[in-house]
């Protein structure tokens, strides 16, 4: 689709149901960071990992994804802020070496294979003591079948299920967060929207009908499915 991929998320900060304010809430929650090792696995374009750089310099920062110009864009950030302590490469996270003082999963559980997986996973690479950021999705209220046509029943969790799923694989919860109604639409709408922009930009392109129909499934099975139901926390977990 030419150029559509690449504008998919432009006007999102995140990819995930973060504002400006939680996002620096859940660094400061990190604790002291100088000297630290911290990888986000499934980065995207880091903007976490470079808020986490910026506010602490003495961080060695590591970001790994496999979507290239999710790390194009984050590169051209790295080097846009003049940050010299993040490195950021185009990779499997699930195949990434080597080990973290801090790790960082957000919206990333897919690609271990769920939630449980994801914690696994990334408890063999966090260090003795050292923390789990998590981001990821739960059952806020049960989900109704409209719900489930985007999202499969047990896909997700609820929140103290999300909870215990943490404590059961070998980590002690520092705090927890949930995305507010407002960050949930405020990212629907954005990542609509530059689509929204591109399909006003080329109303006579060849791709046109078919980013219209992405976009309109998108906006329905957010609006008549999964918004209200479906939830999203940011756990900060410690290794035991």
């Amino acid at each position: 689709m030419t150029d559509v991929p690449a504008n998919g998320h432009a006007l999102l900060d995140f990819n995930a149901p973060l504002s400006d304010a939680r996002s620096y809430d859940l660094i400061s929650g990190l604790r002291a960071l100088a000297g630290k090792d911290v990888v986000d696995y499934g980065c995207g374009w880091a903007e976490l990992l470079l808020r986490i750089a910026a506010h602490e310099p003495g961080v060695r920062a590591v970001g790994v994804d496999d979507d290239e110009y999710a790390i194009g864009r984050g590169r051209a950030a790295v080097a846009e802020r003049g940050l010299t302590n993040v490195t950021l490469h185009q990779a499997d996270a699930t195949t990434w070496p080597g080990r973290a003082d801090v790790a960082i999963s957000i919206g990333a559980s897919h690609a271990w294979g769920g939630t449980q997986a994801t914690l696994t996973a990334l408890r063999e690479r966090v260090t003795p003591g050292g923390l789990l950021l998590l981001g990821d999705g739960f059952w806020e209220h049960p989900p109704t079948p409209a719900a489930t046509a985007v999202f499969a029943q047990d896909e997700f969790a609820d929140l103290a299920g999300l909870v215990d799923l943490a404590l059961a694989g070998g980590y002690r919860l520092l705090g927890l967060t949930t995305a507010t109604l407002d960050e949930w639409d405020a990212f629907e709408s954005r990542w609509c929207a530059s689509r929204e922009h591109w399909l006003l930009d080329h109303p006579d392109h060849p791709e046109h009908a078919a980013v219209q129909a992405i976009v309109d499934d998108h906006r329905d099975g957010w609006l008549k499915g999964y918004r209200t139901h479906l939830g999203f926390a940011y756990l900060t977990l410690a290794r035991r």
